[in-house]
């Protein structure tokens, strides 16, 4: 496929980040091992506070109560389906379709921008987000600019041949929305309970199969190790890192800048909901908008257009003009009409009625590059690619002093 990116700034254009800068950066993050609110998820917040006040911005941590995994909650939901499946297929239906119904609606539940409630009944952990705030505190303009700092278990469902066969059938070139990954998840409990109350056993048969099939990928999911997350997301915060460094060499009067480096993404957002909770009910929704980086070292710069793990959430459209149009004027190419049946931490702001867009990226076969996947490290990071997202959140960032 060939790369579109304009390398050379448009007339007008903010000038190319450090890239050196940022690799060095990234290497020294990557070596953190710093799974979902644990304490090397403390350790890689306090090393981003350390660097935010080096380049002359205060920064602070606020933690946060936590569950810190996602494959147990689904992993429970679907393992109530499969018990439900036994009960359904030795004649006791009425257990099988309450079981398969409860699975159902606690894995649903557990999916952001939700509640999460099956996670309740879980152990709690710490998360902690970091926040750096930039610019006059009572400006009319707030934008919050926002990654994650911890990363991703990995797991054979994000083996790279996947996508890799996808590709050689087909498959990608067809559609614009990945593929989703959460429907056999939560397909097996609701099959149960339909083939329980039908009466169909080969529903029930089938939602028991994938039942069991989820649940063991759940749990090889959390017997892995995490990865050294550098596109996913460490380049995110070195990204943030580099706008606190050029928002102070050449400030934004009239613009608030909040710089949030959030916990626990990678545990459904866990991190971005606690600070939801915390700050939501202070930032007006009107005058505020949310920019998301993630896994903006793919070889292609993209903004996403919607995304949702069972319903499709789509991003304002004006929004995602000012974004195509500032690319644009910037020289920058944007991978075309994508939508992710996933959910980064853009899903939050969203559902709460902000101004939301994600800037992301992704490879040839609209994948994120070396999603959750040991060789997820600086060496493979399209610093060109990340260095584009900064400047494109930069200027619209200094598109807000005028309005």
């Amino acid at each position: 496929m060939t790369d579109h990116r304009v390398d050379t700034p448009a007339p007008g254009a903010i000038g190319e980040p450090d890239q050196a800068w940022l690799r060095a950066r990234l290497e020294e993050l990557e070596r953190i091992y710093r799974p979902s609110a644990s304490e090397g998820e403390r350790r890689a917040a306090e090393w981003l506070v350390d660097h935010f006040r080096a380049l002359g911005a205060e920064a602070r941590i606020e933690a946060a109560d936590a569950h810190g995994t996602y494959w147990w909650p689904l992993g429970l939901g679907t393992a109530l389906g499969t018990l439900g499946g036994v009960a359904a297929l030795r004649g006791r239906r009425a257990t099988g379709a309450a079981l398969g119904l409860l699975g159902a609606a606690g894995i649903a539940s557990d999916f952001p921008p939700h509640r999460r409630r099956l996670r309740a009944l879980l152990p709690r952990r710490t998360t902690y987000n970091v926040v750096c705030e930039i610019g006059d505190p009572d400006a009319a303009q707030t934008i919050v600019i926002s990654g994650h700092h911890d990363s991703a278990h990995s797991g054979l469902v994000f083996h790279p041949a996947i996508p890799r066969i996808a590709d050689r059938l087909g498959l990608i070139e067809r559609v614009d929305t990945s593929p989703p990954l959460m429907a056999p998840v939560i397909g097996g409990p609701l099959l149960v309970a339909l083939g329980a109350l039908t009466r169909i056993r080969s529903l029930t048969r089938l939602g028991t199969a994938l039942g069991t099939v989820a649940t063991a990928a759940m749990v090889e999911i959390g017997s892995r190790k995490v990865v050294p997350g550098a596109n996913d997301n460490g380049s995110a915060v070195v990204s943030l890192l580099a706008l606190s460094r050029r928002l102070a060499e050449a400030p934004t009067p009239g613009v608030r800048v909040i710089l949030l480096s959030a916990g626990a993404e990678e545990s459904f957002s866990e991190g971005m909901k606690a600070f939801g909770e915390r700050h939501f009910g202070e930032l007006p929704t009107e005058g505020t908008l949310f920019l998301c980086f993630e896994a903006t070292g793919s070889p292609h710069l993209l903004v996403l257009r919607g995304e949702g793990f069972l319903k499709m959430y789509d991003y304002p459209a004006p929004t995602l003009e000012l974004l195509d149009r500032t690319a644009a004027e910037l020289g920058i190419w944007l991978y075309p009409n994508l939508r992710l049946h996933n959910g980064t931490d853009g899903l939050e702001p969203l559902a709460a009625g902000y101004e939301t867009a994600v800037i992301a990226g992704c490879d040839d076969r609209k994948q994120p590059a070396n999603y959750h996947w040991p060789n997820d490290r600086a060496e493979n990071v399209d610093f060109g690619s990340v260095a584009n997202g900064i400047r494109l959140a930069e200027a619209v960032i200094r598109r807000r002093c005028t309005m």
